[in-house]
């Protein structure tokens, strides 16, 4: 039987209720018929986790982040998705060729396989296919690593690595299907990340710094190794005096308050034709375009350890009150021995 998943919010009918029952149900997604599988609903919190495995990405394969990648045959799907939906922004329907046979995915998310699939397979679609499609006011999504007691590094800044080789991996492929990967000052000063795409097929995205001030030096690697096109975002008055530097682009956008205009820096963004932006760090950058209402969806993965102290993850200040705490739309999916909360923030 041909697999298929529904659009991504819908109400939560089938949970308790036998597989075979569940394919008596339809939801029309956009296009054609779909039907609605047990456990794929995001607003349903209680619903089991999404079991994410991996064949082909072993730990001890996979463990030199610059060995060859070996894709699973979904992983090349996904992609041409992407870019079918890139190049076709306004398409309401794509098919691609995927095992065989072909995978066909609606504008909101929705898919059917035209063979059948092993349910792994089918988790993985559900994750990855809405990063694929079209999205006409841009998409922010942030990732962010952190342990059971929301730390994302001890006191010292220590953080390699809170969690698994799963999370590793899917943050190469969030960098794939993404325009822009966008960190912070502090995260280029503290791990000196590549942001390039190296633990599975695809391009490297362009790579955003902030630093309201240009206070990073050119020893980094995002400023030496040319691996992709690299940008920097400083306050207005430096990006006004100053073209570029450590040879890259300086974008300048004002302040708000101590802090950049983070949605300034999404039109900015997206004006350069980077509309789907992946912020990867750090924590203080993410709550920052979380405050401002600038994401779109939020990856949290959880790895089952127990810090006691160190880096909150998301923070906001203190004197914020629990009527306005955001109760955003979930997704739940294992990743290994990690689990991740897919936070969706849009109406």
């Amino acid at each position: 039987m041909p697999r298929s998943s529904r659009c991504a919010i819908a109400p939560p009918l089938l949970i308790g209720r036998s597989e075979a029952s569940a394919l008596r149900d339809r939801h029309r997604c956009g296009f054609g018929v779909f039907a609605i599988m047990p456990f794929r609903d995001p607003i349903d919190k209680r619903s089991s986790a999404r079991l994410f495995r991996d064949a082909d990405h072993s730990t001890g394969a996979q463990a030199n982040a610059g060995s060859e990648p070996r894709d699973p045959f979904w992983w090349s799907a996904v992609l041409a998705t992407r870019a079918a939906f890139a190049a076709r922004p306004g398409a309401k329907l794509i098919s691609v060729p995927l095992h065989g046979g072909s995978l066909s995915v609606s504008v909101c998310g929705g898919w059917r396989a035209s063979t059948s699939l092993p349910d792994d397979v089918a988790v993985q679609l559900d994750l990855y296919l809405p990063y694929c499609v079209s999205h006409p006011g841009g998409l922010a999504v942030a990732h962010i690593g952190q342990s059971l007691d929301g730390r994302i590094a001890t006191k010292n800044g220590e953080s390699r690595w809170i969690t698994g080789e799963a999370d590793l991996l899917h943050s190469h492929r969030m960098r794939a299907l993404a325009d822009a990967v966008l960190v912070g000052a502090r995260t280029v000063r503290a791990d000196d990340p590549q942001l390039t795409v190296r633990r599975c097929a695809g391009d490297n995205p362009f790579r955003v710094v902030i630093d309201p001030e240009l206070s990073l030096t050119g020893r980094h690697a995002i400023f030496r190794d040319r691996a992709a096109p690299t940008l920097i975002v400083a306050a207005k008055e430096h990006g006004d005096r100053r073209g570029e530097t450590h040879g890259c682009e300086i974008l300048g956008v004002p302040r708000v308050g101590g802090t950049l205009d983070v949605s300034a820096i999404r039109t900015a963004l997206g004006d350069r034709g980077l509309s789907v932006v992946f912020v990867e760090g750090g924590g203080i950058t993410i709550s920052h375009f979380l405050e401002a209402g600038c994401l779109n969806r939020l990856q949290i993965t959880v790895a089952p350890i127990i810090i006691g102290s160190g880096r909150p993850g998301v923070a906001f200040p203190d004197d914020r009150a629990l009527d306005r705490a955001l109760r955003p739309r979930i997704r739940r999916f294992d990743l290994g021995s990690d689990t991740l909360f897919d936070c969706d923030f849009d109406e």
